[in-house]
């Protein structure tokens, strides 16, 4: 329930505060005195859009506060425990606009954000005005009605559920099937990128090998001349170096029996003969190998080019080319892997898709059965509403798909909606005799707003918000149908808060509580005030709906008649 409202600084209020009460609050005043700001700031509270048009004049920021009061039935608590709001009992809503565009929230002094007011708006307060009544045109929106008067929305919100992880699986299947298809032609690549690396034989290190052998063959020649004259000098020639350490060490072994110190020497001597010796045998093994071979260097310098295409292809490096054979070796796996995957998710999509056309043909059942219901209700309603002989219907359109007997054979997820297999549209044949039309094709604006009125009664019993706010329930209304709107709102505060803004006595004069807006100038300034009158006050204001700009004492006795005693 909304306990007090404070608005400062907002179009053309400069600052007022309203107490209401539970039951019916009335709200009137001439046209243009600013009963419709009053509202636009409430809506604020609900997480409205809000720009810097709506800050008062020569203001910086406009300011408005709702404290509520909420009852311990209310779901409410749990959605602020999860938003980490603390709650005991009372809510205060604060919300500041500036001219800078910025918003600050707060809910009970924590920092919040317009979002989080649009979250729990609509449980706190329902505002039917020419809003409300245009939304009811709307054919999409009549199913959203229908299910909140049989209370399926937790049935409604599973299938939704359902239905998203539905479309989301139907994307990942699709996804899938189109990755292992165009695995499967890379497939086909590979495998013969894979043979064509297979025939080759590649082994690491071998063209660097080869490559040292080509220099080698390219050079043959010229490493012949230099190991041959090399093994003429250590070894073959006349003055050859081993002889001449030969000799040399014969003449040492001499003086070292002579004179022991030149041992020493002897043994290096004896080393480096030994190596030169060693020296000497290699050249001549090398020189009994080496040779032009023109044969060899052919197939060195064709393999190095096999070699060499296979490093641009899959390279740079033989490395690379083996670790890319085992990487396209094993997309074969990877594929086979993704197989399995697409034919677990295809098992649930097929699995998800048969709960699905389970729940949506019980949904659709029972929606028609409480349709039933609705058209009931809301013809009674709207008999008492000064409306007999109203035929309303509740026509049941299905969406496209294949159907028998009422029941949806096939679910496809470009055709199921989140709301389910059905569309529905409200049908009304206001008098006996003409055919049923939509809603929307309604001409008259007081049958409008008694349709209106007729439902958010039939949904009060059903509904959790605590306030609803009535702005011009009154429109195109008068006489004996605007004294029964009038009876129908103060039942509908049997069970709710009602705010109601109107022009017409016989409404206001249900009210138990009435609030009276003004305009007035103030220092060269329009402004806009309200106040809570008492009985006297209450008398003098129906009076004044009554009877225009003159009150007369015969509409002052009137009023008197009309009101409630105290």
């Amino acid at each position: 329930m909304l306990v007090r409202l404070s608005i400062s600084d907002f179009a053309i209020i400069r600052h007022l505060e309203i107490d209401f009460h539970p039951g019916l609050n009335i709200l009137s005043g001439e046209t243009g005195a600013g009963k419709s700001i009053i509202i636009n700031a409430v809506n604020l509270l609900l997480g409205g859009r809000a720009t810097a048009e709506l800050i008062r004049e020569g203001a910086e920021e406009a300011r408005v506060e709702g404290l509520f009061q909420i009852p311990e039935s209310s779901t409410l608590p749990r959605v602020l425990e999860d938003m980490d709001v603390p709650f005991g009992g009372e809510l205060l809503i604060k919300r500041t606009i500036s001219r800078s565009g910025k918003n600050r929230v707060t809910i009970n002094g924590s920092i919040a954000t317009v979002a989080m007011l649009a979250s729990i708006g609509p449980r706190l307060l329902a505002v039917s005005g020419q809003h409300a009544s245009q939304a009811l045109l709307k054919p999409e929106n009549h199913l959203l009605l229908l299910d909140e008067f049989g209370g399926l929305e937790g049935e409604r919100e599973s299938f939704s559920q359902d239905v998203r992880r539905f479309k989301a699986l139907a994307e990942e299947i699709a996804r899938l099937r189109g990755e292992i298809s165009l695995a499967k032609e890379r497939q086909e690549l590979a495998r013969f990128q894979a043979e064509e690396i297979d025939s080759a034989r590649v082994r690491l290190g071998e063209d660097q090998e080869l490559e040292q052998e080509k220099r080698r063959l390219k050079s043959a020649e010229e490493l012949f001349k230099i190991a041959q004259s090399s093994f003429a000098v250590l070894y073959d020639q006349e003055d050859a170096v081993l002889s001449r350490i030969s000799k040399c060490l014969r003449d040492l072994e001499r003086g070292a029996g002579i004179d022991p110190q030149l041992s020493p020497a002897v043994d290096t001597l004896k080393r480096a003969a030994a190596e030169v010796e060693d020296a000497s045998y290699t050249l001549r093994e090398y020189l009994d190998d080496i040779g032009q071979d023109p044969e060899r260097l052919e197939q060195i310098e064709d393999r190095l080019f096999l070699l060499n295409q296979l490093k641009r292809k899959y390279g740079p490096t033989l490395e690379d080319v083996i670790a890319y054979r085992e990487r396209i070796c094993g997309r074969a796996e990877e594929i086979e892997r993704s197989k399995i995957l697409l034919g677990e998710k295809e098992k649930n999509f097929e699995q998800l898709r048969e709960r699905i056309a389970s729940k949506g043909n019980r949904l659709s059942q029972k929606r028609k059965g409480i349709a039933k219901r609705l058209e009931r209700a809301m013809e009674r309603e709207l008999s008492r509403l000064h409306m007999r002989g109203t035929v309303f219907k509740i026509h049941f359109q299905s969406v496209p798909g294949p159907e028998r007997g009422g029941q949806r054979l096939n679910v496809s997820p470009e055709f199921i909606r989140e709301e389910g297999f059905d569309q529905v549209e409200f049908m009304i044949s206001p008098n006996i005799g003409e055919p049923l039309r939509p809603l929307a094709k309604i001409a008259s604006g007081g049958e409008l707003s008694r349709v209106v009125l007729a439902l958010k009664s039939v949904l009060a019993s059903k509904a959790s918000v605590e306030t609803v706010v009535f702005d011009e329930v009154d429109s195109g209304i008068s006489g004996a149908t605007a004294e029964i709107v009038g009876e129908k709102l103060l039942n509908l505060s049997n069970r709710h808060q009602i705010l109601c803004i109107t022009h017409l006595p016989q409404i206001a004069s249900k009210g138990k509580a009435h609030f009276l807006v003004k305009k007035q100038v103030e220092a060269g300034r329009t402004i806009t005030t309200i106040s809570e009158l008492n009985r006297r006050q209450r008398v003098m204001e129906i009076a004044r709906l009554l009877g225009g700009k003159e009150i007369t004492q015969r509409a002052i006795s009137r009023a008197e008649e009309m009101l409630s005693p105290d």
